[in-house]
């Protein structure tokens, strides 16, 4: 419960889903944490994708809550389809919020972070790292917040900085709620089941289950990992593939 006692945690995305059970989970631990999320009502509220409303954001914890010792990005938005079923303006859309959103939260974070130290998480995918159907836009900024995970774990181990991701499997979210809802009206339940079962260990992972994790990485049991990918997927990548 005191694992993060005295840490200053930014985490975008963090008004619903996953953001927001890390959210929680931080601040059970004992952190002051920034809620930064593009819909209203948000303690911060700010578009990601923009650099200029980043910034300010930023600036605004800072001087609210102090330098932050973590930044956590989740704030990412899906889309299904394949490559001829994906329009320009939902490729620039996906780019915008999953690719962008978290290069210009990492180029802030990183400033404030440099003579200190500190550690920065990102949510990644499972399809960051495996072929997905239907997922042609969605998979290409997954593989992108992996890559650029990489690049500034390695960029910045001399100034203290870790960095490091996480790569969920299907975790039953409003997201899933909504989607089913939307494509299959009446068969919800069918068709959760069904999605269920494509991770091996037979149900998809809760919010809650990747905020333990999180909180493992972003904490000080974690100071020796750095430029590293977990996989939390119930076995779908290596006992599927």
């Amino acid at each position: 419960m005191t694992a993060l006692d005295g840490k200053i945690a930014i985490v975008t995305g963090g008004g619903s889903g996953i953001g927001q059970a890390i959210a929680r989970r931080f601040a059970e631990a004992g952190a002051r944490v920034a809620v930064v999320d593009i819909a209203a009502g948000a303690a911060f509220p700010c578009d990601v994708s923009r650099q200029p409303d980043v910034l300010r954001t930023f600036q605004t914890i800072v001087q609210q809550l102090g330098a932050p010792d973590i930044l956590v990005n989740s704030a990412g938005v899906a889309h299904v389809g394949n490559v001829e079923q994906t329009s320009e303006q939902d490729f620039d859309r996906l780019y915008a919020v999953n690719v962008k959103g978290v290069y210009n939260c990492m180029k802030a974070a990183v400033s404030t972070m440099k003579d200190r130290g500190g550690a920065i998480l990102n949510l990644a995918s499972v399809a960051s790292t495996v072929g997905l159907a239907d997922r042609f836009a969605y998979s290409m900024t997954k593989g992108a917040v992996l890559t650029m995970t990489y690049s500034v774990a390695r960029d910045y181990v001399a100034h203290k900085i870790r960095c490091n991701a996480i790569s969920p499997g299907r975790v039953h979210t409003p997201f899933v709620d909504g989607f089913l809802a939307k494509n299959y009206p009446g068969r919800e339940r069918e068709m959760f089941e069904e999605l269920s079962r494509t991770q091996p260990i037979g149900r998809m992972g809760k919010p809650e289950e990747i905020a333990e994790l999180a909180l493992f990485l972003c904490s000080d049991a974690a100071a020796f990992i750095t430029g590293s990918n977990y996989a939390i997927d119930g076995g779908f990548v290596t006992l599927k593939m």
